[in-house]
């Protein structure tokens, strides 16, 4: 079986270890762990945990690298995230989550991961981030929380 491409967020690592998140957020790495995806992680991600606590440095080197695709930013993504903020999507502020999103497009996530509800997994900016994807000849981004990555009982 292919295992589908999943790109997650700074917010999901964080989610780890928040009380309000990490019961959606622990089941999604422990697949991580079991190879069950490929996790795209880009130079953006890294940079924004350079600052992490160390727990959730640890985190990110307890995920295989045979289970990893790093991925660089590219001008490509750098104008992809510029247009997500010329169209009004969101404001200038939420560039990086932009980038973020135009890097999961760029290189074919299956989904892009967040808990960032306010710029990221929200109807409304999904439909303007995959407008502007379709415009330019990608495939539409499926943008998802954490939550809709947990295997049920009858599974």
């Amino acid at each position: 079986m292919v295992r589908q491409r999943i790109y997650i967020d700074t917010s999901v690592f964080g989610g780890y270890y928040d009380e309000e998140f990490s019961e959606h957020t622990i089941p999604l790495f422990n697949r991580l762990r079991n190879n069950e995806f490929i996790l795209l992680f880009s130079t953006v991600t890294q940079e924004e945990l350079d600052n992490a606590p160390e727990k959730v440095k640890d985190l990110v080197k307890s995920i295989k690298r045979e289970s990893t695709d790093f991925i660089d930013t590219t001008d490509e993504a750098v104008e992809l995230a510029a247009e997500y903020i010329l169209e009004k999507i969101v404001g200038e502020t939420s560039y990086a989550d932009c980038l973020h999103i135009a890097l999961a497009t760029i290189n074919r996530a299956d989904f892009l991961v967040s808990w960032n509800f306010k710029h990221i997994v929200n109807v409304e900016r999904i439909r303007g981030y995959n407008s502007i994807n379709i415009k330019n000849g990608y495939k539409q981004l499926e943008i998802r929380s954490p939550r809709e990555f947990e295997k049920h009982e009858s599974d």
